[in-house]
């Protein structure tokens, strides 16, 4: 757009004249955003029609009004990244390669005051790298950034990136956000940074002093922090009041104070990061030196990640090899083992320094140990979440024939049959487990098939009213029974001997009734096909039909209703289509003979009539 073209676009439309300037920028060659288009290049100006032509990324010669451009269109100068990517792609290319903070720099340099929000300058970022490869790129940048004395990098995603006029060094970064920040919980994050720099620079340790005190303060006082937050803190204080060479012993609360209630060590250390729960089982040692071995094997047992492993090093390494190699069978046979303990058995049975400790357990009562786990977890969990023992067990291709190893044919029918049963699973991913069973144990493709009879029928033909009911039961077993049973075993556990726990012995058959009634209403719910049975004709017996039958026998009329697979009501003379009754009249027609065998006796019958039941209902 020239000149005279902006001038008379603005005499036809006055209130455009504010944006004078913007629309003089609208020029052939000039690069552009647009809030729907996304980035583009301005191609020409057509005066005949007052319109753009643009050239957007997948919508080429776009055409449209500069006026409804000035508020939905920015027109980017020439040392904008997205305009360099254009006219300059190998130096762009080079900086998002190997020189990563300058990117950033110039991108900050294009903002007034050389700021910008944490949003925009992803956004920008992302179209320059590319989405694919922006968000792996994003995460190295940002550690780089943060050691880059040049920019002010956000604590938070609210915040904004400032290129500084002067340089300064993270210390004294960290040692500013320290001072203007009143959270307890950020007091403890950025000390924690400082301390891992004086690693770096000792000679900054001087600057400690005054942060040493402000933590000292915070983990005492403040009402913000956890108990995993405050034992956190307490051991950056210590720490860095060790290096201070400060005397650590008039600090409150002390570490000892802060894991002196065994009953919350399980919670406490769930909070606390990976990297520091193994210091925490040296601490409860030190702090509870009556009953630390039992705490920590109480610990292991509801342990999960990293620290099932910081557990078992801890144990091996003050002499419990026996005794958890003990402890481990004894959770197995209890039903006690949870998740994440049998997901660090499988995974270290072949490991150089756990393998013996585990080899022994590898058996089929382990698999068994495995499967219910696992459907416990499917059972607490209402989401579809991912189950780790269920995907470690589909992943690893040797683990079902190791467990299986010392197995007879019968023990593998049984895992079998529970793995069929289990809601862990996927049905795809039970077909594929199952055939790692039938490799070793060719009978238990028996299973499979008769399965498969059960399928091979077209559905289930139900009737709304039926499927209804069956879908409130299950939903009724998912819900509330199975959990509730769930809860009645976990109770009956606490009781112990599970020899002589009758109450745990009467909630576990409870469960194989709940279990077997669940999975064959999901089963059945998923071959379910509601119908009205309007499709059924007057010309054959069919799902649906009125037939009246006359035995030739007792020469009397008997009529029956044959409805779906859940509809039985013999005593109103409604039979399901899969009783031998119903089997043997589908397709039959008037003056047809049906001979069926009941309870070993043979019928002689004839069709004498049939009607549409939905007629009869309607009428």
């Amino acid at each position: 757009m020239n000149e005279e073209a902006v001038q008379e676009l603005i005499t036809r439309k006055p209130e455009l004249k504010v944006a004078k300037a913007k629309l003089e920028s609208m020029q052939p060659g000039n690069y552009c955003i647009h809030q729907s288009w996304g980035f583009g290049k301005i191609v020409d100006y057509d005066p005949t029609d007052t319109k753009l032509i643009i050239d957007f990324e997948g919508k080429e010669g776009h055409r449209m009004d500069p006026g409804f451009c000035v508020g939905t269109m920015q027109v980017l100068p020439p040392e904008h990244l997205l305009v360099r990517k254009e006219t300059e792609p190998e130096a762009i290319k080079e900086m998002i390669a190997n020189q990563q903070v300058e990117l950033l720099v110039e991108l900050l340099k294009q903002y007034q005051n050389h700021a910008a929000s944490a949003t925009e300058v992803e956004s920008v970022l992302s179209r320059v790298i590319g989405p694919i490869k922006f968000k792996k790129w994003w995460t190295a940048t940002k550690k780089i950034l943060a050691k880059d004395p040049r920019i002010a990098v956000p604590p938070r995603k609210t915040g904004m990136y400032v290129l500084r006029e002067e340089p300064v060094s993270l210390e004294e970064e960290l040692i500013e956000d320290y001072n203007a920040t009143q959270s307890a919980k950020r007091k403890v994050a950025i000390s924690e940074k400082l301390l891992d720099r004086v690693q770096e620079k000792p000679e900054i340790k001087d600057q400690l002093a005054v942060i040493l005190h402000g933590l000292a303060t915070a983990v005492k006082d403040s009402n913000q922090l956890t108990l995993g937050e405050k034992l956190k803190g307490a051991w950056i204080r210590n720490d860095m009041a060790n290096i201070l060479e400060v005397d650590i012993s008039d600090f409150e609360p002390t570490l000892a104070e802060l894991v002196s209630e065994t009953d919350e060590l399980d919670a406490l250390i769930k909070e606390l990061p990976t990297g520091m729960q193994a210091r925490a089982l040296d601490l409860i040692k030190e702090s509870h030196p009556a009953d630390w071995k039992e705490i920590s094997f109480n610990l292991l047992k509801t342990s999960s990640g990293k620290f099932t492993t910081d557990c078992v090093n801890f144990l091996l390494d003050n002499k419990f090899d026996k005794e958890l190699k003990e402890r481990l069978f004894r959770w197995q046979t209890e039903q006690n083992l949870k998740e994440s303990v049998l997901l660090w058995i499988v995974k270290n049975r072949n490991s150089r320094k756990y393998g013996k400790l585990v080899q022994d357990m590898i058996k089929p009562g382990l698999l068994n140990a495995i499967f219910y786990a696992i459907d416990y977890e499917a059972l607490q969990s209402a989401s579809s979440r991912r189950i780790p023992l269920a995907d470690i067990l589909s992943e690893d291709k040797e683990l079902i024939p190791d467990l299986l190893a010392e197995a007879n044919s019968e023990t593998a029918r049984d895992l079998a049959n529970n793995l069929l049963l289990n809601q862990g699973f996927e049905e795809l991913t039970k077909k594929s487990l199952l055939a790692r069973f039938i490799k070793i144990f060719p009978g238990v493709q028996s299973l499979l098939e008769s399965e498969g009879e059960g399928s091979a029928i077209d559905g289930l033909v139900v009737s709304k009213a039926s499927y209804e009911k069956a879908v409130a039961e299950y939903e009724d077993l998912v819900a509330k029974k199975i959990p509730e049973n769930s809860k009645a075993i976990a109770e009956a556990r606490e009781h112990g001997d599970l020899k002589e726990n009758s109450e745990y012995k009467m909630a576990k058959q409870d469960q194989q009734v709940l279990l077997a009634r669940r999975n064959m209403l999901e089963v059945d719910l998923q071959k379910a096909r509601v119908s009205d049975f309007s499709e059924v004709t007057d010309e054959a017996i069919g799902i649906g039909s009125v037939v009246t039958l006359h035995d030739e026998v007792a020469d009397v009329d008997l009529t029956y209703t044959i409805l779906g697979a859940w509809d039985s009501d013999p005593d109103n003379q409604i039979i399901s289509y899969q009783t031998p009754l119903g089997r043997s009249l589908l397709s039959k027609k008037v003056g047809d003979e049906v001979h069926v065998k009941v309870e070993n006796v043979e019928n002689h019958m004839k069709v004498k009539s049939l009607a549409r039941y939905v007629d009869l209902v309607n009428t």
